[in-house]
């Protein structure tokens, strides 16, 4: 295979892969009328677990504490990033819940700055004035008292962006002297170990009858063997075939398409000013994402 038929096939697959993310805000959506939000996360990463497991079995021989903790702390960033963002789901509609958790993009060079001493550049200042604006005419509501607010639901998903943004900041600095297959395995099972432990808190009982319904049960394998292990493996191997800039392109396509998914199949609908907040979300990630790659590629 040419390397030019492996970067085509590496771009189809990390377009599936933002697809695959789109549909999932419309399965979390659905799925929250029978199941919890950190019950579903439960099932979710219990079943990414033992697949990536299952798959990588020999990556555990690389095991020992320090990538134990690292594994564990990742897990916990990516276990609140998903509950915020879950919860959040509950309160707001999923398109909204899509591109608003694409805040991370934006963040991640921030909450970068005082760990590795890299300064901003000047177009993470523009994402940053972009996706404020966009974020305020997607989410910024008129209430009865005439004032601007936002729902739980937005508040909440743009929390999930803070944590989102951190994890990824650590699984650069983690990257550098670790495995990422291992990481992520390990990132998963705790994951599933804080979901398990922090259900029967925020959710109660285990809801034993969902099981007996096989459009959860489905449900439940997308989000565990679709949008968590498959995506996460189409991501990595995309990455190492497609140029940064091109891959971040692709990878941002998850809002687009968790927008459309959720008009055709929940029949959310949005203003024209929501869809001018949604361009402007998109555009500042294109900036924060592309443009250094770019600069980098001409240097």
């Amino acid at each position: 295979m040419t390397d030019k038929s492996k970067i085509i096939l590496s771009s189809v697959g990390l377009v599936i892969t933002a697809a695959i993310w789109g549909f999932a805000f419309v399965i979390v959506k659905d799925s929250l009328n029978d199941v919890g939000p950190v019950w579903m996360m439960a099932f979710r990463f219990t079943i990414a677990s033992i697949l990536f497991s299952i798959v990588f079995v020999k990556k555990f021989s690389k095991l020992n504490k320090t990538t134990l903790f690292h594994g564990a702390l990742l897990g916990f960033w990516i276990f609140a990033a998903y509950a915020f963002q879950t919860i959040g789901c509950n309160y707001t509609t999923a398109g909204k819940n899509a591109f608003l958790t694409t805040i991370y993009v934006i963040l991640v060079p921030l909450i970068a700055w005082p760990v590795y001493k890299r300064r901003p550049k000047w177009y993470v200042a523009l994402a940053a004035i972009l996706s404020i604006t966009g974020i305020g005419l997607l989410a910024l509501q008129k209430g009865e008292d005439s004032i601007l607010s936002m729902n739980v639901g937005d508040v909440l998903t743009l929390i999930c962006g803070i944590f989102y943004a951190v994890h990824i900041v650590c699984v650069e600095k983690f990257n550098i002297s670790e495995d990422p297959i291992l990481l992520t395995c390990l990132q998963f099972i705790f994951s599933a170990i804080f979901s398990w432990m922090m259900a029967p808190v925020y959710d109660g009982a285990m809801p034993v009858h969902v099981f007996k319904d096989s459009h959860v049960i489905l449900s439940m394998m997308y989000l565990g063997v679709f949008s968590t292990m498959i995506a996460f493996m189409l991501q990595n191997i995309g990455l190492k075939f497609v140029p940064g800039p091109l891959a971040s392109l692709f990878m941002s396509l998850e809002s687009v398409f968790g927008v459309l998914f959720s008009a055709i199949c929940l029949g959310e609908k949005l203003t024209g000013r929501m869809y001018l907040g949604c361009v402007l979300i998109f555009a500042a990630i294109v900036i924060a994402e592309v443009l250094p790659g770019l600069k980098k590629t001409n240097t």
